[in-house]
């Protein structure tokens, strides 16, 4: 009699968590990733595609998630014709991503401390050419979208044209290492 109340009070705590926890996904199609990337001269904008995604909530807090990104759709959308097609071959040559031997890049979430109502500070890793490193963000969700910036240092992931940290005397053609990426998600 012991062991069987013992186990319903095992499977009824299992069963509170699991419905305390759950796993929403990303639609991809509808959501957007702008990137912003500055130099001495300028700068440059455009977008790139999110493959899959996922944010997994527990108790109405980000418990973690995985979201995949298309590195081979990068584009240009400040440029256009000649211009447009030159630089978009440079980001996705080796110069820079590598695309053709790193199509994807990830991000995984490892936690958050909620900040205020729905808005979270989170941590996460991010791979970038198989290269990962820890990453905090600020992230809100609200209506069925989650909404962040993250800042991205693109030395930590060998991406070295152009960059004053690897190179002397570039002056006005230096590109600065950290680059913006506005998130959108769908929910």
């Amino acid at each position: 009699m012991k062991n069987k109340i013992l186990s319903l009070l095992i499977l009824a705590t299992t069963l509170t968590a699991w419905s305390q926890s759950k796993v929403i996904k990303v639609n991809a199609e509808e959501s957007s990733i702008h990137w912003l990337a500055k130099k001495v001269t300028g700068q440059h904008e455009g977008n790139i595609n999110i493959v899959s995604g996922n944010l997994e909530m527990e108790e109405n807090a980000i418990s973690g998630g995985n979201f995949e990104v298309d590195m081979t759709s990068l584009m240009v959308t400040d440029l256009t014709g000649e211009y447009k097609d030159k630089l978009e071959g440079h980001l996705k040559s080796d110069d820079f991503f590598g695309v053709a031997k790193f199509p994807k890049a990830n991000l995984v979430i490892t936690g958050s401390t909620q900040k205020m109502a729905n808005h979270y500070e989170v941590t996460a890793n991010l791979t970038i050419k198989e290269i990962t490193h820890p990453i905090t963000f600020e992230m809100h969700v609200e209506n069925e979208e989650a909404m962040t910036k993250l800042v991205i240092d693109r030395s930590k992931y060998d991406i070295r044209y152009g960059s004053n940290s690897f190179f002397d005397n570039l002056g006005d053609k230096a590109i600065y290492d950290e680059f913006e990426i506005d998130v959108t998600l769908k929910l």
